[in-house]
Formats: C-alpha cells, structure tokens, sequence
C-alpha cells in the first residue's frame, strides 16, 4: 500500500487527508461544504482542495495510488455513484467516482461515512486483529458498518448496517427521521437526548444542565451536567444507553462479534453512556454470544472517517 487520498464528507465540513501505508495521516485540511451551494459547488472546491494536497506534499496523481470518499448516505459502491445523502441537500445520483477519475486518473471508490470509519478501526485502530465486529456511531443518527470474517458487509444493495432503525416499539413509539416510528435512531440518538431533557424540565425538574445551556440544550451541554453529578443528566444517559444496549443485543445474538466499538458525537460522553449499554447488553444478549462481546470506544476519533476512506481502493 502506498500513498492514498481519504475524503470524509458531512453536512458542515470537507476533510480531505493524505495517508500513507501505516494509516498515518502525513496532510490533511479541512473545507465547508457549503451544500446550500450545490454539489457542483462542492466538487469543485474538492478538487482544488486535492490540487493544493498534491502541491503542498510535492506529489503528482502518478504517486497516488487511490482516492476514497465517505458520504453520510445511500452509496451505490459498485459504480462509485451516490445516490442520496439526506444531509447535503442536492446530492443525488451523483457520480462522483467518475467525476473524480476524470480530473486526475486516479482510481476512486465512494462508500457510507460509518462503514469508512468501521474499515479505519479494523486496520489501523480499536478493531486490530479482530474478524468481526460492529463499528456504530452515536450522533444526529445511528449508523454501523458491520466486518463479518474480516470483509466489510455492504449487502444486496449497498444498505448494510442501519442499525439505527432496528424496531423497538411495535405499537409506535417516537418519529424517526426515516419515516417510521420506533426505531433505536429515534430513542436514543442526539436529538433524542434533547428532547429527554426537555421534557424533564417541562415536568419541572431542575437541572443543572438548564443552567449550562447557553442558549440551547445539546447533548454534549447535558453529558457535562451528567459528569457534574446531575442526576437527571445521569438518568437520561441511563436511559439512551439502556435503548442502545437493546437494540445491539439483537445485534449480538444474530451476528456474535468479537467487539462492539462506538464513536460518534454522543458517544464521546464516555463511560456515563457506556457502562449502561454494556451493563444492558449483559442482560439482554444471549449468554454465550454475550460473554463473547467487548464493548470499547473508538481510538481514531475525527480521522477514522479519512483513514477508512483511503483504504477503499483495497476492500
């Protein structure tokens, strides 16, 4: 493996990184989408932005040996072409394998954000030496890439790994993003921490994240008081991670992975959301598949997405 160009693209930022064969970013730099713009906008400030990667690292595209993208969204993998990322307005059937071929002949592979960073952990970060294992992140959603025997899952149309709409209620149970109710994402997701802590304080709860708030409640404002010792921040971390734990239980019996590794922006609250996932996943999972499981945080943070990316070419 040589030199390789990952691209993790998200509803606010570009991050466009230089990695060699050790997964060791050696360039990175980061641009506004600017979806608001249009796609077309978007690519061209990639493609300048991978201009200046080339000049600044003294290399020519003969020196690269592959370039990945990661887009939150539907991803035809196999010709390079995404379909629909719901968070970047206007991006739809875009081509963008070929549209980057085109400009600088480098061979081009696009795929999922999560699953990007689920191939980041297995090579170079929590999920070294493992053959399977559930990369989910935790944030305005609930994504997972899945490694079964050592191969990322993609599955008959590319759509693997939506662990965040596994059904939890049958009756009902909160809107999801998706359309359906009762979905994990919907439970248990940032959003669905929001919405906890206000209605607690709707019930007249004081809290000491209503006086952190400034001005509004976010998940990390109530992971904060949760740290300071604020019971009701405390309980609804309890409660997200009791939701989480549920829905990667089913998860658990069905696939039996060596480690579950969680990332993402809610996750980073630390062991107030992991202890009562695991201490519900003891509970909730078979006891052979769930004495199996290690359950840990992701060690590659913001670049998992940028190192995952740049092993597509590969996967």
């Amino acid at each position: 493996m040589g030199n390789r160009i990952g691209i993790d693209v998200g509803g606010t930022n570009v991050k466009i990184a230089l990695v060699n064969e050790k997964g060791r970013i050696i360039y990175s730099n980061s641009i506004p989408t600017r979806a608001e713009m249009g796609y077309e906008y978007t690519i061209g400030n990639m493609k300048e932005a991978i201009k200046i990667l080339l000049t600044e690292t003294k290399l020519t595209p003969v020196d690269i040996e592959g370039m990945g993208f990661g887009f939150p969204g539907q991803i035809d993998c196999q010709k390079g072409i995404v379909r629909l990322a719901p968070n970047i307005p206007g991006w739809v059937d875009v081509p963008i394998a070929n549209i980057m071929e085109e400009e600088f002949s480098i061979p081009t592979r696009v795929d999922n954000d999560v699953r990007c960073a689920a191939l980041g952990e297995l090579n170079f970060g929590a999920g070294v030496g493992c053959e399977n294992l559930i990369c989910i992140t935790v944030g305005t959603g609930i994504g997972s890439g899945l490694i079964i025997n050592g191969k990322l899952v993609r599955g008959a149309s590319n759509a693997a790994g939506e662990i965040g709409h596994i059904k939890l209620d049958i009756q009902g149970g909160p809107l999801c993003g998706c359309g359906d109710r009762g979905c994990l994402e919907a439970f248990a997701s940032g959003p669905s921490i929001v919405a906890l802590a206000e209605d607690y304080i709707k019930g007249g709860k004081s809290t000491k994240y209503r006086e952190l708030a400034n001005p509004e409640i976010t998940p990390y404002i109530v992971s904060e008081a949760a740290k300071q010792g604020d019971p009701v921040a405390k309980r609804i971390f309890t409660i997200v991670g009791e939701y989480i734990g549920v829905g990667l239980a089913s998860v658990v019996n069905l696939l039996n992975p060596e480690k579950i590794i969680i990332g993402g922006g809610v996750a980073a609250a630390g062991d107030i959301l992991m202890n009562p996932i695991k201490e519900t996943l003891v509970k909730r999972a078979m006891p052979i598949a769930g004495a199996a499981v290690e359950v840990v945080p992701a060690q590659l943070g913001n670049t998992a997405g940028v190192i995952g990316a740049s092993l597509l070419i590969k996967s």
